[in-house]
């Protein structure tokens, strides 16, 4: 019966994949004068191991998207391999080793002495940021199982704002840093522990996580990749290899770009740059200073936030179980709460004292000061640079992706009047 259920769930997501790609052309692009046609650990653990083939494969399937991404320039393509790598690293994997985890442990390997990490999981980790840096996120237009789960669902997404956009942005920041700081005071791997995913790929979790990610997969039919807009922490790590990338997907060569405004309109993720409008151009003496008082403010945000960090160490400690134990153990002594629940009845029953728990508990209080004052600190350094880069005026003649929030999905391709789908071109070369 287990086996007949996965049967049943893949060939639901197989037969879903097959009609989303029919009807993922949102708009009928114009009738051009062109040659252009349109493309017709709290969690169960994985039942097998991995391995040097699955490092292989994933190195395949990264080679495959940037292939795809650049030469072929196949939104088809990139939309059956993002279906073939969620069969296999999301179902035939159960989700694990994901690269979006495997910060964890090497964040562990690098802030707990000690701890070791395994080959396996370190390729998984810098081979995907490797391709980032060279080719943009190739990982993410197909090879994820995460994102390509939610490329499945996109059926009907709608553009949000960009200010809402930024604003939501900063949450995998926020992430990022939380899970770091999980890892480094034993507090747990949150990553794993909440990934929304891995009990649909695993059919199998508590009812809230499988709750969440059918709330997330039912609001990415509007709001396409929730997840790895606003919540991936190792998309944060993908995005900044992706800044300074090579080469990147584009959408016209260079001169050719007849600002039709389609590839914008066809992109979900306001992942496309506009050209510099006149008016900012002419204006390049207030940005610029604009911009040096907002560097010099950098510092004082900064230690602002590594301040208000600081002296959230308390509700952040209760991240920690043990810190946890120990205010139920107290508010039960203290008969504030009438019954005990399991983890008190088992600490109860052990041999640590009252005294020894509340004594290491009052320790890991400690560390969350100094880990929370970092955590403030980068955040704070975050917000203003982004601040610092909104300020910026960078000109720009045509319409670029962003290379850092860029997932390189290709969706833009079948829009592009000048360029069909399929045509080979040289991508854009960063001099």
């Amino acid at each position: 019966m287990k086996r007949l259920s996965k049967a049943a769930l893949l060939l639901l997501f197989l037969g879903l994949a097959a009609s989303v790609y029919a009807i993922e052309i949102r708009f009928a692009p114009p009738d051009f004068q062109t040659d252009y046609t349109l493309p017709g650990e709290r969690i169960p653990a994985p039942s097998a191991g991995f391995g040097a083939w699955d490092v292989l494969i994933l190195f395949a399937a990264l080679s495959t998207a940037t292939w795809l991404v650049l030469k072929k320039r196949s939104r088809r393509g990139l939309f059956l391999l993002s279906i073939a790598c969620m069969v296999y690293f999301g179902f035939w994997r159960k989700g694990c080793i994901c690269p979006v985890g495997s910060l964890q442990n090497v964040a562990a390997a690098i802030l707990i002495p000690g701890v070791g990490v395994s080959a396996v999981v370190v390729a998984f980790f810098v081979m995907p940021l490797i391709f980032s840096l060279f080719f943009g996120r190739v990982f993410c237009a197909s090879v994820c199982p995460l994102g390509a789960i939610q490329e499945l669902v996109a059926i009907r997404p709608i553009k949000i704002s960009s200010s809402i956009e930024r604003a939501l942005g900063l949450g995998k920041y926020v992430y990022l840093g939380v899970a770091i700081l999980g890892v480094g005071t034993g507090a747990g791997f949150f990553v794993c522990r909440y990934d929304p995913f891995v009990g649909l790929y695993r059919l199998g979790h508590s009812f809230n996580m499988l709750l969440a990610g059918g709330v997330i997969l039912v609001l990415g039919i509007f709001i396409a990749r929730p997840y790895c807009r606003f919540l991936c922490p190792y998309g944060v790590l993908l995005g900044w290899m992706s800044k300074f990338s090579k080469w990147h997907l584009d959408i016209a060569p260079q001169g050719k770009c007849v600002d039709c405004r389609l590839c914008e309109s066809s992109c979900p993720y306001n992942a496309m740059d506009m050209p510099t409008p006149i008016h900012l151009m002419e204006k390049q003496d207030t940005g610029k200073k604009r911009t040096q008082r907002l560097v010099l403010l950098v510092p004082v945000i900064t230690g602002i936030a590594a301040f208000a960090g600081y002296l959230l160490h308390e509700p952040l400690s209760r991240m920690h179980p043990t810190v946890q134990l120990s205010e139920r153990v107290a508010a039960e002594d203290l008969k504030l709460i009438p019954e005990q629940i399991l983890e008190t009845e088992h600490f109860r029953a052990g041999s640590q004292t009252t005294e020894q728990l509340h004594a290491e508990a009052l320790a890991l209080r400690s560390q969350f000061k100094a880990g929370g004052a970092l955590l403030g600190a980068f955040l704070g350094l975050v917000v203003s640079l982004k601040l610092v880069g909104l300020s910026v005026v960078r000109k720009r003649t045509v319409f670029e992706p962003h290379r850092e929030t860029c997932f390189s999905c290709g969706r833009c391709y079948p829009y592009c009047p000048v360029e069909p789908e399929g045509t080979p071109n040289v991508a854009q070369e960063r001099v």
